[in-house]
């Protein structure tokens, strides 16, 4: 690949609705795709011929200019009857450019450092990479990817929940009665013992510990199935509610906790808004984990099916348009490619992956004052400044802004002034922790106990209890930290006591049921070996192995479900 000049050429920008008359890419009016979800898009539009004189035009999309990773070349050949389409993405969008340009008809120009560099993909290298078996596949010497679509992995659990729910009849109602039958099989109780020596302080730079009950500050709770390796002067205990730092892992910390554990005050407040626990759910062992947000970047993916666009099951009759696919008025995202991988790029920064939220099947709600807005408030997500799903105003909300920042907040409409900056965004339910500003400090919200408002799936008697995931952002000192909770036998009310106890500043659910569905590993490397450490030790049977070597999930082979990978921060790329 040789340097050309590094005069930057000039691209024909056009408006998201305008094209060249003898252009026809746009769908029949009364069709919507995805590209009509994306406000910030921008075309760049030429003519095209190859070497052998065949003829046609090129239209180059950037999904969000701000965001600058995803793109979709379009191509329409004069002799053929019909379009392709090419999802790109640049890996480094702080760096590099995407251009057309009239000068060069065989491909597409990357601009970086001042110099632009001709990539040539007509009429071969385009289709080759779409014929390879990479799911990303590089070109233009790996400056860029094309994308290509996968068959994501998924569990017998999941494989055959889905049979029930899809082929047969009652079969949601069959997945319910499962629910109530194995929803303690992951259940867990700690053992309690008195340490044998004083315990140390808390290493520096931890996040905030849990407010336990001060009769319990000199035991040590037994770690149970925790996975992850740990600094631990006391041997194997672990105080309950402290943080111990990951071996090997600067910044990331793991702790355990019982609800009956915690300060009585905790137990004893907000009885309005949160249920009283019993003996079975107080008792229950929690696994935590937190991450130093001055130390990590946090991204998220899309599964190869996972979650869908179109209509969720789980809202009211009355609220879905039947003229319409799905809540957005698209129900694929063709064409579009999700991967359920992480990109190349990131894989060598990534310290540790977890599972993300509901599938689009239960993503709305059927009950309370969420269910009659919005087509029953379906759960939106963004994924590289990239709309899904639209962002419904009163959901729980993780974002991630093109700076890196992470947040985490109920959504309202005023916050829609942020999307031009998003870069990755997910909604699921409600929150368990609100911020109260009058108090300065997080308080349980609303509809923690209210089970069908608050869409916490599960039994309609409210009183499920099952394995359980969640999130939430702590402030320690002028430090944000990000805790990742796998409750193993709890309702939404104790999820909502035990971050309360660490002083959240907001969380919320995230998935749950079954190991598969709140899965954490945290990848630490020594030497040229990669370890993978599971929140939960009984998480490692999803990994899968290849000629004896260990293939992460995430990393190694795509999933059908969605997830947030956590990648390791190092220096500060240059803008161009």
């Amino acid at each position: 690949m040789r340097a050309a000049s590094p005069t930057r050429p000039v691209a024909r920008i056009i408006s998201p609705t305008l094209f060249f008359p003898l252009l026809t890419f746009a769908s029949p009016p009364e069709t919507k795709t995805i590209l009509d979800l994306q406000p910030f898009r921008q075309s760049s539009s030429i003519f095209i011929r190859t070497a052998a004189g065949r003829e046609g035009a090129a239209t180059l999309v950037n999904l969000n200019p701000a965001i600058n990773v995803w793109h979709l070349l379009r191509l329409k050949w004069n002799d053929a009857a019909t379009e392709s389409a090419y999802h790109i993405e640049n890996p480094e969008p702080r760096v590099r450019k995407l251009l057309l340009d009239e000068k060069f008809p065989l491909g597409i120009l990357v601009l970086e450092a001042g110099k632009t560099y001709p990539c040539e993909l007509f009429p071969t290298a385009l289709d080759q990479a779409k014929a390879s078996s990479r799911i990303y596949a590089p070109l233009c010497g790996g400056k860029i990817y094309l994308r290509n679509p996968a068959t994501g992995n998924r569990t017998t659990l999941e494989a055959a929940t889905e049979f029930l729910r899809e082929r047969v009849w009652g079969g949601e109602k069959l997945i319910s009665i499962g629910h109530i039958l194995l929803g303690g099989m992951h259940r867990e109780t700690g053992k309690l013992e008195p340490a044998a020596s004083p315990l140390p302080d808390a290493a520096p730079g931890s996040p905030l510990p849990a407010l336990v009950d001060p009769k319990f500050k000199d035991r040590l709770l037994s770690p149970g199935n925790l996975g992850i390796v740990v600094e631990n002067p006391a041997g194997g205990g672990m105080r309950p509610g402290a943080w111990y730092p990951a071996l090997a892992n600067p910044g990331i910390f793991a702790g355990l906790l019982q609800p009956d554990l915690l300060d009585p005050a905790i137990l004893s407040s907000y009885r309005t808004t949160v249920n009283h626990l019993d003996n079975v759910e107080a008792s229950a062992l929690c696994y935590l984990i937190a991450f130093d947000l001055d130390r990590f970047d946090f991204a998220y993916s899309r599964g190869t099916a996972h979650p869908r666009v179109g209509w969720s099951d789980h809202m009211l009759p009355q609220m879905k348009d039947p003229k319409l696919p799905g809540p957005d008025g698209i129900g694929s995202i063709a064409p579009l490619v999700s991967t359920g991988l992480i990109s190349p790029e990131a894989v060598p920064k990534t310290a540790a992956a977890f599972t993300a939220g509901f599938k689009r099947a239960h993503g709305a709600f059927k009950y309370g004052e969420l269910a009659l807005r919005n087509h029953g408030s379906h759960y939106g997500s963004l994924e590289n400044g990239v709309v899904f799903s639209k962002l419904q105003p009163g959901l729980a909300t993780i974002f991630i802004l093109d700076n890196g920042s992470f947040a985490m907040k109920t959504w309202t409409d005023a916050d829609n002034q942020l999307l031009p900056r998003i870069r990755y965004a997910l909604q699921n339910g409600v929150s368990l922790i609100e911020f109260d500003n009058a108090a300065r400090r997080g308080i349980p919200g609303p509809l923690v106990a209210r089970w069908g408002p608050g869409n916490w799936s599960g039994s309609q008697d409210s009183k499920l209890r099952t394995l359980r995931a969640g999130a939430a952002l702590q402030t320690s000192g002028g430090k944000r930290f990000f805790l990742y909770a796998v409750f193993s036998d709890a309702t939404p009310s104790a999820m909502a006591r035990v971050f309360q106890a660490y002083r959240a500043d907001y969380a919320m659910l995230l998935d749950m049921n079954a190991l598969e569905h709140t899965y954490l590993a945290v990848y630490r490397r020594s030497g040229g070996q990669l370890f993978l450490d599971h929140l939960v030790k009984g998480m490692a049977a999803v990994e899968k192995t290849s000629s004896g070597e260990l293939v992460p999930r995430f990393a190694g082979y795509p999933d059908n479900r969605d997830f947030f990978y956590v990648t390791r921060r190092g220096r500060k790329e240059q803008t161009p």
